[in-house]
């Protein structure tokens, strides 16, 4: 779906004319905005699926990708079609048309967003989560108290609008998490 997403967006002149600019370099508060704006987005669409949607639309879209409770990374883009489209494309289609970076600075955000899941839905401690869990940027342990629990750290990259919304729960305040997650 994201393939077809790509292509078609790119084809069609859906994007913003900055988008097909191959001219400049990377700015990189653009693609740190891209990455904010594209967490605060999924931030919303999770919970929206979660709790706002209603359950015969959670059961559709994002409870399928809820059967791994203890994610691996290989789980990180496996989910329903449904939740592609509404946690992934919709986001990533708002954030193109709020944000106009040139393709250089979509791919790099691209890329690093393709990263980051895979890593929060890892079932490795990496050694820069310590860092991360101060600067509140989202860990693989973040994340699983999510997959653990489904009511808490709806975020992914950032965990920021989890503690402003009061939806942030600590890793170590989950009591079946090992010392080691």
């Amino acid at each position: 779906m994201l393939t077809a997403y790509l292509s078609a967006t790119w084809m069609l002149e859906l994007m913003p004319c900055s988008y097909y600019s191959f001219d400049g370099g990377v700015r990189p508060h653009l693609v740190a905005a891209q990455i904010v704006s594209q967490d605060l987005l999924q931030y919303a669409m999770h919970w929206l699926e979660h709790k706002g949607f209603g359950a015969d639309f959670y059961k559709l879209s994002h409870k399928p990708h809820h059967r791994f409770v203890n994610p691996r990374w290989a789980d990180a883009f496996n989910g329903s079609m449904a939740d592609t489209f509404t946690m992934i494309l919709i986001t990533l289609f708002i954030t193109a048309q709020l944000l106009h970076a040139n393709v250089w600075e979509y791919m790099i955000f691209g890329g690093s967003w393709s990263a980051w899941l895979v890593l929060i839905h890892s079932e490795t401690v990496h050694p820069w989560d310590p860092l991360f869990r101060r600067l509140g940027l989202g860990t693989a342990a973040d994340h699983h108290v999510h997959h653990k629990t489904f009511v808490w750290n709806y975020g992914h990259v950032i965990m920021w609008w989890d503690r402003l919304f009061g939806t942030y729960k600590s890793p170590a305040a989950v009591a079946q998490f090992n010392k080691g997650v």
